[in-house]
């Protein structure tokens, strides 16, 4: 994040050499939160007890949205008020530090010691050990499908307020509108979905985020009017709290410690892949119909809800975790 900030400050007089550097230092921190992703999945599901770590989810991300918000108005009021370059070096800035705070904090954090079991593979023996999972474990697999399904959503979710522009003609302030409703669904999402996840499973609060994201894009298929497009993006906050909250953390419950980092990874380049690919399926179809695009849509949330809560077994109520026994 840092080179961020000093590409803001050369903008001004080495364009080119500020672009590469803002390229870099993005992609860099985007290789950079992919790699600790499952190291960090890993850590929560040590430090919290299966039925709090929904909570603790619910919470973390709720408060982390509400500063997201403070964030902007305060990049917005940055930009605004200062000369470029110097309105960005100062955002960037804020940024960075806020990353560094966060690294002291989680250097301050103490991970309860996980006894040993596994034998020390080869290169070549973990890769056959993923294909074994994949292939033994059937409840897991189905899962993944089910939530690689989901993920195909995202090909109509960055196209709603595209289609509600070009269909309504409808003003800047009302598209700001439409961002702050889906922030609203997804802070309401993240605590009512973080409680009800560790009381009933986070299968459950799955499916009832598939539920919302289904009636988002039925209600963005048939809207007739631009203000019922408010209701589109809060049901679509609601689906991407129970993302964040359920969509990580079930994948902690479906196999013994010692496995946990194995079965988080391939869930998450699974779902890193899916989400990869759907907005670019979703560009082809918005070039031929906003429909079709959206009632593709609502068709891969009503299957990954049917699947979810019809072919998939709720991990947490599995007696025993060994893949074996989930043939």
């Amino acid at each position: 994040m840092f080179l961020l900030v000093l590409a803001a400050s050369i903008a001004a007089s080495n364009t080119n050499l500020a672009l590469v550097l803002f390229l870099f230092g993005y992609a860099w921190h985007t290789v950079g939160s992919g790699v600790i992703a499952t190291a960090w999945q890993d850590l929560i599901a040590r430090c919290f007890p299966v039925e709090s770590r929904g909570r603790f989810m619910g919470l973390a991300t709720f408060i982390g949205t509400g500063m997201g918000t403070a964030g902007a108005g305060l990049s917005a009021w940055l930009l605004a008020t200062y000369p470029f370059p110097r309105n960005f070096v100062y955002t960037f800035l804020i940024a960075a530090l806020g990353i560094t705070l966060s690294w002291v904090f989680l250097a301050l954090t103490r991970e309860p010691v996980q006894p040993v079991t596994n034998v020390r593979q080869s290169t070549r023996q973990f890769w056959a050990g993923l294909r074994d999972i994949l292939r033994q474990d059937r409840n897991f697999r189905r899962f993944l499908v089910a939530r690689l399904l989901l993920a195909l959503t995202g090909m109509g979710q960055g196209f709603i307020t595209v289609a509600a522009v070009r269909r309504w003609d409808v003003a800047d302030g009302v598209v700001g509108g439409f961002t702050a409703a889906m922030l609203l669904g997804q802070t309401t999402g993240n605590l009512l979905f973080g409680i009800l996840a560790d009381r009933y499973g986070h299968k459950l609060s799955l499916e009832l985020g598939g539920l919302f994201c289904l009636f988002a894009f039925v209600l963005a298929w048939l809207s007739p009017a631009p203000f019922l497009y408010y209701l589109v993006f809060f049901f679509l906050g609601l689906f991407l709290g129970s993302i964040i909250v359920s969509g990580i953390l079930v994948v902690l419950e479906f196999s013994s410690a010692d496995r946990r980092p194995t079965y988080a990874g391939l869930a998450n380049t699974g779902v890193g892949l899916a989400a990869t690919v759907a907005p670019l399926i979703g560009a082809g179809l918005a070039a031929m119909s906003y429909s079709l695009l959206f009632i593709l849509s609502a068709a891969a949330s009503l299957l990954a809800v049917i699947l979810m809560r019809w072919w998939v077994r709720e991990p947490r109520w599995i007696e025993s975790q060994e893949p074996q026994q989930l043939l």
